[in-house]
């Protein structure tokens, strides 16, 4: 079978290989082509693929030991498997060795926006990578590095005009720690330009289904509408924004933006610190017609310099969050490694590959349960594409209680968010006599997973245990 496989892939990249070439005869410079551009769709607008979709963020260098394209596609049949159908690639541009941090680098000091860092292979590998995803079913977001360039980037001695200067120098970004990248300059149009042509080089040439935009706080909104409705004549991207503030973003430019406030509350939640109840305020309402917000146990940053998804959570109560994180509104991301529990803190700038033997358990089947559910009960779809969210009135503070309903589809999700057993007096729980259980689960022990009526005798007493959770759909 292994050698079956490398044949297959051999003779992949050699068709591959050969499309190249041809695209690259066409081009002229990056992000231009002797193609024509086309509008296909409606600009500003979330493709439909997106509203059922979790998204895995992919750490290439430390996903395998080889730290490579090629090495990380043999793992996109895993991740499918756990339900996820979009992956979003931490950058994968060359990075500076001028004022490098680390002995690596950061990815997001890049040299070259239409080039493969060769630490991770080639554009041949990226290709196939992306064909091998679409084929799957599986969309691909880049991470896009808009803010600032590192040092050895041509446009430094070739452009010194698109940079922030002072007293004559180029600078790093002000007060943001950021000494290996220059601040580039957003009142330069022909910048602006040749930034909105490399992205839509990757679009256009690798049929790249969107981006994930580094600090798009730093960008100018004006700039990242351009960049919107030129990509959308591509055809339609998805865009999510690395900012949690600026709902001026999600006007026309992006689709999705960071539930910042949301992760640090749950964490307050998941030590003792809050309770419950407190999370109601950050459930993504009042955002733009189709934007929602992106929710998250863990991500790359958090990772590496605030903790792991078990010191934040704990073991024993990341079951709960991440059954909370799947049926609230918006959109849950999985880090390279959450799903097993890796208690480890990712170097950023150094290899250090995820040993995938030292998990402290296994979310998988959870992760998968919670993502079928998703895709299943449209009720449970991000933004105005799925249903608003209605509170159940427990009388508890520490316990989670709401439903879900689009059209003809209600979910009811309880979740005892703490590590007291609770009873609810202030609840009645009798309309869900008849309700089917599609995932149930506790602090300890394997979640259920399959579909079953409810016991009647269930909620009758309105206990829950430690950390408990259900979601039911109620019968039509």
């Amino acid at each position: 079978m292994a050698k079956q496989k490398s044949g297959e892939r051999f003779m992949r990249k050699r068709n591959f290989g050969i499309g190249i070439l041809a695209a690259m005869l066409m081009l002229t410079s990056c992000g231009q082509t002797g193609k024509e551009t086309q509008v296909t769709g409606e600009t500003g607008e979330a493709p439909e693929w997106a509203n059922a979709s979790a998204i895995y963020e992919v750490n290439i260098r430390q996903y395998t030991p080889e730290g490579t394209i090629d090495a990380f596609a043999e793992h996109l049949d895993e991740i499918k498997d756990m339900g996820i159908d979009i992956i979003w690639l931490m950058p994968v541009h060359p990075i500076s060795e001028t004022k490098r941090s680390g002995k690596l680098g950061s990815y997001y000091s890049i040299t070259d926006y239409c080039e493969i860092n060769p630490e991770f292979g080639t554009k041949e590998d990226f290709a196939e990578l992306i064909e091998l995803a679409h084929e799957k079913e599986m969309h691909v977001m880049m991470d896009w590095v808009a803010n600032h360039t590192g040092w050895d980037c041509e446009w430094i001695t070739e452009h010194p005009d698109w940079y922030t200067q002072e007293n004559g120098e180029i600078i790093s970004p002000k007060n943001m720690g950021w000494p290996d990248v220059a601040d580039l300059n957003f009142d330069n149009k022909d910048m602006r330009k040749e930034m909105i042509d490399s992205m839509a080089y990757w679009v256009k040439e690798f049929d790249v289904d969107g981006f994930r935009c580094d600090y798009a706080t730093g960008v100018p909104v004006d700039f990242w509408e351009e960049a919107r409705t030129e990509l959308d004549k591509i055809k339609p991207v998805y865009m999510l924004a690395e900012d949690g503030k600026t709902k001026a973003l999600l006007n026309q430019a992006f689709d999705e933006n960071y539930n910042w406030d949301l992760y640090d509350n749950m964490v307050a939640v998941a030590n003792g610190s809050k309770t419950a109840d407190r999370l109601r305020l950050y459930l993504g309402k009042n955002y733009p017609e189709g934007t929602y917000p992106l929710n998250f146990l863990d991500n790359h940053d958090k990772n590496s310099y605030e903790g792991t998804i078990v010191e934040n959570f704990g073991t024993q109560e990341i079951p709960a969050f991440w059954t909370y994180l799947f049926t609230i509104p918006g959109q849950p991301l999985v880090y390279s490694s959450d799903e097993i529990g890796y208690d480890h803190a990712i170097a950023f700038m150094e290899k250090d590959t995820i040993a995938w033997d030292k998990g402290t358990a296994d979310y998988r089947p959870l992760i998968k349960a919670l993502s079928e559910v998703r895709k299943n009960h449209p009720a449970l779809y991000a933004g105005t594409a799925g249903g608003e969210i209605t509170e159940i009135e427990t009388g508890s503070k520490s316990m989670v209680a709401f439903s879900r309903t689009k059209d003809d589809d209600t979910v009811v999700v309880l979740i005892n968010l703490s590590k007291n057993e609770l009873h609810v007096k202030g609840a009645d729980f009798a309309e869900y006599a008849n309700a089917t259980v599609l995932i149930h689960g506790q602090a300890d022990g394997a979640p259920e997973t399959k579909s079953r009526k409810i016991d009647r005798s269930e909620l009758q007493d309105q206990t829950f245990a430690p950390w408990e959770y259900y979601v039911l759909s109620l019968d039509k």
